[in-house]
Parts: C-alpha cells; structure tokens; sequence
C-alpha cells in the first residue's frame, strides 16, 4: 500500500528534472520529464516507504543517516537539488500543504526557548569535540557565514574579510567596549581588539566555546581586553558602544525577537552602533526543517526579513543600514564540506558512519537552500540615531580597506 501511496507523491513531486528510484521490492520507477542524467535513490526498507510519505523530509535524512536509502552511483547533492528545486515550485500533493500550516501554528511551542533550554540546545550542536570543528572551519574557527568579496578567496581569506567588513560596519574608535553576543571560539573578539583596540565582551552558551575562548584570549596576551562569559544576553545589565551578534539569531526563535532586540537597544550606548548578522529568509515566515531541529539545531529557526523588520521597529533603533549576503553562504559551505571529506579518516577516528552521513547531509542540504531556496544572510546596522554611521556606504569599500583585506 505505502509503495503505491510514494508513487503517486513522487508522480505528482518530481516535474522538473528526472529522479530514478528502486524500492524495496526491487521495482525500479522513473519520475519526471525523462530528462538524463536522471539521479537515483535505493530504499532498503518497507518501513521507510511508509515514513516518506507521512513526513517526506525528515524520514529521507533519517534513512540516509541509517544507510536504509543510498543514493547509487549519483551523488547526494544531485539526488537533493532534484527534489529541492520541485519542493520549491509548490508540486507537493496538498495534504503536506496542510500539515505545514498545523505545524506553522505550533511554532511558539517549538521555539519556547527559555535560558535552560536554550543551552541545551546550544550544548547538542556546539559542545561535540572542538577538534572536529578544527578539521572542517579555518583557523579561526568561524562558523559562520563569509564574505567572498573575490570569488576566488580561500575559506581564510574570505573569513578575515568577513571580519574586517564587520568592524568597519561597527565604525570602532580606540578603546571602544564591544558586546559579543553569540561569541563562538572567540575569533572575532580576538580580531576586534587585537587589530582595533578594542574592549571586548564575549557571550556564550557552549562550555567547549567558552573554555576554548578564554584560551585563545590568554595565550593571545589579550586576556586583559578580553573577558568571555558563560551566559544568556537575557541576564546580561551594562551599556555597550558597540553590540555585535554573527550566528546567534538563529538560535533565538520567532517567539524571542522582540525581547531579543529590545535587550540590545537596552544594552546599546545612545551612540552605538550595532551589527546582527543571521541567516534569513527572502520570502514569507515558514516552518524549520524537522531533520535540522531533530538532529542538528533543536530549537533553531530561520527568520523571514518580514519577522524581522518589525521587532526592531518597536524598539526605536534605526535600520542604519541592511545587507543581503545572497551566496556567500553557499560558498562558505562548500569550503566546509570539501575540508570534512578530505579529513574523513580523521573523522571516522572519532565519529561512526551514522555521524558521517548525518554530517554530510547536513553540509549539502545547507549548500542547497542556499543555492536553490530562499535562504541568504542579513546583515542589520543598528543605532539609537540615524546619524550614528556615514551617510553613504562609501566608507565600507574604500581601496585602502581593499588592499588590507588582500593582505589579510
């Protein structure tokens, strides 16, 4: 019965493009417009027939994970751009149309995210092995989006660009107290006040984070410019000149973003100037992928512009300045999945086949969304006044910031 229910989805699914499927039973059937060279899945297992079709998204990462759907000869990312660029033109049959919106109304439950929960959530990503994250980041260990201001950059090069672009988008003078709200393994508040002579306090929910931070900072000589904190910005009092956030709206939840941004224009100098930088969504507000919060970020979220827009302007903070960084994720990710499979032994040295294949799903479905969905990067420059940075973007692009960022 399941077999006969996955073929009529898939019929109706795949119009784009072609995707070849063998099922358990040994039956082979072609989906699409015949077009080659047609991707094909495996599936191993009756019972995963019948996942697929009462929750499609996250029973295919489930089997991938599991081995109980291989991908043949084809590749992974083949086999997903085929099914993501026809999820997108809206060829699902209509009853996951409407399993969306229920699961769209339980969205302020999904994302209750209160201090406990929020580290745990950060604890199940962010506190594996730090030297796992050392065989697939740069040096500095940013995990986050970069900024591929020549497309031919190294994962480095594109990381310190990243950087530089920020501090120039905080418009830091000599001495100036920095919030790092989301501060990671602590390279960028390294880079603001080795390079900018800045005060810098470093916020973070992850216990490997904040050790490993603290670490860098001392063995950096710059433990006395440099404090980090194992703490939620919720219990965080003080004023900021300047407030910086990369990676961590994500992490907040819909429910949040009002209390979110009414605590940084709080903790923001009547002066400051703010930069939050998070992956968004160029289209209206939508559900979490179900695999990513089961497996990879319980409790994450990616925010729509419209979700965003308005929990700012119930703060009073001006949108100085709002930047979409389209692809630059894209090719961040690429970096990332090239340097885990090329250190897969290693990996393999700590992690089982289950966690490869939970990985690398992981990497390429990202690299997909970015590529084919509406996923991008926002960067929002906040202040308290509308004359707190320049009044054109010209001070953000200068030839001598150019040639810096080359030589970095």
């Amino acid at each position: 019965m399941w077999q006969s229910v996955l073929d009529r989805v898939l019929s109706s699914l795949i119009a784009q493009g072609a995707l070849r499927v063998t099922y358990p039973n040994g039956e082979t059937c072609l989906y699409g417009d015949g077009s080659a060279p047609a991707p094909e899945i495996h599936i191993h297992d009756e019972g995963l027939v019948a996942r697929l079709c009462r929750n499609p998204e996250l029973a295919f990462g489930e089997g991938y994970m599991d081995g109980t759907l291989t991908t043949g000869d084809s590749s992974l990312e083949d086999v997903l751009r085929v099914a993501i660029r026809n999820v997108a033109a809206g060829n699902f049959p209509p009853v996951y149309h409407w399993i969306d919106q229920v699961r769209f109304m339980l969205r302020p439950i999904q994302q209750r995210n209160t201090t406990g929960l929020a580290r745990r959530n950060v604890a199940h990503h962010y506190d594996i092995s730090d030297e796992f994250y050392r065989l697939m980041l740069d040096e500095d260990m940013q995990y986050s989006c970069a900024y591929f201001s020549d497309p031919g950059m190294t994962l480095e090069q594109a990381q310190a660009a990243k950087k530089a672009h920020i501090a120039r988008k905080l418009c830091l003078k000599p001495g100036s107290h920095v919030l790092d709200i989301g501060c990671g393994w602590g390279g960028l508040a390294l880079t603001l006040a080795r390079d900018h002579g800045a005060r810098v306090t470093g916020l973070t929910l992850s216990q490997n984070q904040y050790e490993t931070a603290r670490e860098r900072a001392a063995r950096a000589g710059l433990q006395d410019r440099i404090e980090i904190r194992l703490q939620d910005y919720r219990e965080l009092d003080g004023e900021f000149d300047r407030i910086v956030s990369v990676g961590m709206l994500e992490h907040v939840g819909a429910p949040h973003y009002r209390e979110f941004f009414t605590k940084v224009a709080n903790l923001l100098h009547p002066d400051g100037v703010a930069l939050i930088h998070t992956i968004g969504r160029n289209g209206p507000p939508t559900n979490q992928s179900p695999w990513l919060n089961k497996y990879i970020f319980p409790g994450g979220y990616v925010p729509s512009l419209s979700e965003l827009v308005q929990p700012i302007s119930y703060t009073g903070l001006w949108n100085l300045d709002i930047e979409s960084l389209r692809l630059h994720y894209a090719m961040t990710l690429r970096c990332w999945r090239e340097n885990f499979e090329a250190n897969l032994d290693r990996v393999r040295a700590m992690y089982d086949d289950r966690f490869i294949r939970m990985w690398r799903f992981y990497l390429t479905i990202c690299i997909l969304v970015f590529e084919e969905r509406d996923q991008t990067v926002f960067q929002f420059q906040l202040g308290h006044r509308r004359d707190a940075v320049p009044l054109t973007r010209d001070y953000l692009y200068s030839e001598n910031d150019r040639l810096r960022d080359a030589a970095e």
